[in-house]
C-alpha cells in the first residue's frame, strides 16, 4: 500500500515525526510527502533523503498560498523544480481551490500560476499532483492543451461522476481517494462507479482524520484501501495491489 499524499512535514508532526514514520514503515510500501510552498519543498526533499526508498517527494505551491505569492516566490518554485527534478516524483500540489476562495480576480490568480505549473511539468515531461477543489470539471478542460505531461493525478477527488468519467478517458489521468472514504457518502458513492485502475490512495496527512478532533498520518490509508475492498465487494488484496501499481507507474518508484 501507499499514501500517495500527505504532508507530514508540517508542525503537526513535530513532536513525533519518527513514530509516525515508524508506523507507515510498519504498515506501507512507500510514502509521497507532497510539497506545500517553497519551505515545505526543501522540508519533503530532506525528508526523501533521510528515508531514502521509502519516502519520495513531491514539490509544488496550494493554490490558496499561491494566489498571494509573489512573482519572485513562485520564480524560486519553478527554478527549486529545475534544481532537484530528478530527486522528485512529481510536480504538485499545484491547481486551483474554488471552495475558500469565490474572489474572481484570486481565481485568475490561481489559474495563471497552475499554467504555469502546468507549462513546467509540460516541459519537463513530469507528472502532476492537482488541487482542484470545486473546479474539476474546469480543470480538466485545462489540462487537455498539455499533450506531454505523462500522468495527471487528481488529489483527494470529490468531483461529479460525469467528470471522472472525461478523466477516465483521457487516458493518462488518475483520481485520488483518501480515508474521507470512511465516512463521506459522496466517495462512497463515486468509488462505487470508478475503475480500480483509475483510483490511487491517500490520507492528506495531517488532514481527513476519522473525527475532526483527530490528527491524520500515513499509515491510516489502510482505512482507505479496506473500504474500497468494501464497496466494490473485492478482496484487499486486490485494491492493494491494483492501486499500488498505479502508484508506482506514475510516480516511477
Amino acid at each position: 500500500m501507499i499514501d500517495t499524499h500527505c504532508h507530514i512535514d508540517f508542525e503537526d508532526f513535530d513532536d513525533d515525526r519518527e513514530e509516525v514514520i515508524k508506523r507507515a514503515e510498519d504498515k506501507l510500501d512507500n510514502v509521497i510527502v507532497s510539497g506545500f510552498s517553497n519551505d515545505s519543498n526543501m522540508k519533503v526533499l530532506q525528508l526523501s533523503k533521510d528515508y531514502e526508498g521509502f519516502i519520495y517527494p513531491t514539490f509544488g505551491f496550494h493554490p490558496v498560498s499561491s494566489q498571494n505569492a509573489t512573482e519572485d516566490e513562485i520564480k524560486i518554485a519553478h527554478e527549486n523544480i529545475a534544481k532537484h527534478l530528478d530527486e522528485i516524483v512529481a510536480i504538485g500540489e499545484v491547481g486551483m481551490d474554488y471552495f475558500y476562495v469565490t474572489d474572481k480576480a484570486l481565481r485568475e490568480r490561481q489559474e495563471e500560476i497552475f499554467t504555469g505549473f502546468l507549462r513546467l511539468a509540460n516541459e519537463y515531461k513530469k507528472p502532476i499532483v492537482m488541487h482542484v477543489r470545486d473546479c474539476e470539471k474546469k480543470a480538466v478542460n485545462i489540462v487537455a492543451d498539455y499533450e506531454d505531461i505523462p500522468y495527471f493525478v487528481f488529489h483527494c477527488y470529490g468531483g461529479s461522476l460525469k467528470t471522472a468519467k472525461r478523466i477516465k478517458n483521457m487516458g493518462n489521468a488518475y483520481m485520488s481517494f483518501s480515508t474521507m472514504l470512511c465516512y463521506s457518502q459522496q466517495h462512497q458513492d463515486l468509488i462505487k462507479k470508478i475503475d480500480l485502475d483509475y483510483i490511487l490512495t491517500e490520507t492528506d496527512s495531517p488532514y481527513l482524520a476519522m473525527t475532526k478532533e483527530d490528527r491524520n498520518e500515513p499509515a491510516n490509508v489502510v482505512n482507505a484501501v479496506y473500504k474500497i475492498a468494501e464497496i466494490k465487494n473485492v478482496d484487499v488484496e486486490t485494491v492493494d495491489e491494483v492501486t499500488t501499481n498505479n502508484a508506482r507507474k506514475i510516480f516511477r518508484i
